[in-house]
């Protein structure tokens, strides 16, 4: 197999899930590969309990009842909308479910201002078009068009980013799936084979840019998915992300435990005086998500791996965590300043450890900002 920059989840998983498939003897709806009991186990894990023969990692880490939720709510063929805040994990989970249930995680619709109605029905190949005329082989279907004749998931990103127009054409699908043709006289209606759903998802943050209307909000059963805010659970998130990093670039490198500590309490600092601003002028203009925090640690890898000697450093850490977060200048540097020096200093000065090189690590790279 030819390698890949990013595997989708079921090409990456691919032996568990034959494996996953191969001992499943439980009712599965549709024409899904896996019963929803096995879904859930792939997605969040194995236990002890399970008396399997071997372990299944946990891949996305959250509360058990939203994944029951998601895997109901595509049982009964309504669309799911996964909504929460960025870097929530509401696409990784809604990748995971597809891989899962019908092994195709790929025919995603990115929802942008620039996004049409052809881009969820279908387009048509004007070379062939002016060649042999309108007809199903000059036709290009939409990755949900595809799905729905597979009989398998659509998936649709960023579904608020989206114009009404295009929100509307979701409705019908949702509803009569079915997809019709009129600029053909026969063949010219695609039903939707058993199996067929959307998943959808949806930045909290985006409300008022297109809100869903009434209409389409009663096609869609919500799942809210909230910020982590559990410390344990953030770890695991950071370090499971950061263990998938190390092995796609074939980088041996540990993350020192007290520098990841040191990355989620900053981020928690950071939180808490956002939380506490009273202006967007006094919060940074980062959302300081989970997914964030996986980047910062990222780049301080990647910059430890090729330009400095192999061992991450909580300097190093410091200036990813200020070249990352500080987009704003000079109201995201003032901010960073005013925790480095309000929060960091003192913090270092008591409890000494890795604090000292990370405020300075911090300073520096604010000094090469301004």
């Amino acid at each position: 197999m030819n390698e890949m920059l990013r595997a989708p989840a079921e090409v990456k998983y691919a032996e568990e899930l034959e494996w996953l498939e191969s001992i499943d003897d439980g009712p599965k709806p549709f024409t899904w590969r896996l019963s929803p009991r096995m879904v859930r186990l792939f997605i969040l894990g194995s236990e002890r309990s399970d008396g399997l023969d071997r372990e299944v990692s946990q891949k996305w880490f959250g509360d058990r009842s939203f994944v029951e939720r998601s895997i109901v709510t595509l049982a009964s063929d309504r669309g799911l909308l996964l909504i929460g805040d960025p870097g929530t994990g509401k696409s990784w989970l809604a990748e995971l479910l597809s891989a899962a249930i019908c092994r195709n995680s790929t025919l995603v619709v990115q929802g942008t201002a620039g996004t049409t109605e052809d881009h969820i029905k279908y387009s048509w190949n004007v070379s062939m078009v002016i060649a042999k005329g309108q007809s199903r082989d000059s036709m290009i279907p939409s990755p949900i068009m595809t799905a729905m004749e597979a009989g398998v998931i659509g998936r649709f990103e960023e579904l608020t980013r989206s114009t009404s127009d295009v929100q509307d054409a979701l409705i019908s699908i949702l509803s009569e799936k079915y997809v019709s043709i009129p600029e053909l006289d026969d063949d010219n209606i695609v039903f939707a084979k058993p199996g067929f759903s959307i998943i959808a998802t949806a930045n909290s943050r985006d409300k008022g840019v297109n809100d869903l209307s009434s209409a389409l909000k009663r096609r869609f059963n919500f799942v809210r998915i909230p910020v982590v805010s559990n410390k344990k659970s953030e770890t695991e998130i950071v370090r499971f992300r950061t263990e998938e990093l190390l092995r796609r670039h074939r980088i041996e490198l540990d993350v020192p435990p007290n520098l990841l500590d040191i990355l989620l309490q900053s981020f928690a600092d950071l939180r808490a005086a956002a939380a506490s601003a009273t202006s967007d002028d006094d919060k940074l203009e980062s959302a300081l998500s989970t997914a964030e925090q996986i980047g910062v640690l990222e780049d301080a890898i990647l910059h430890s791996n090729f330009f400095g000697d192999s061992t991450l450093r909580a300097a190093t850490l410091a200036g990813s965590l200020v070249g990352s977060l500080a987009r704003r200048s000079p109201e995201d540097l003032a901010i960073l300043n005013k925790y480095l020096h309000g929060v960091v200093e003192p913090r270092s000065k008591k409890d000494g450890g890795e604090w000292p090189d990370f405020l300075e690590g911090g300073r520096q790279a604010i000094a090469t900002l301004s």
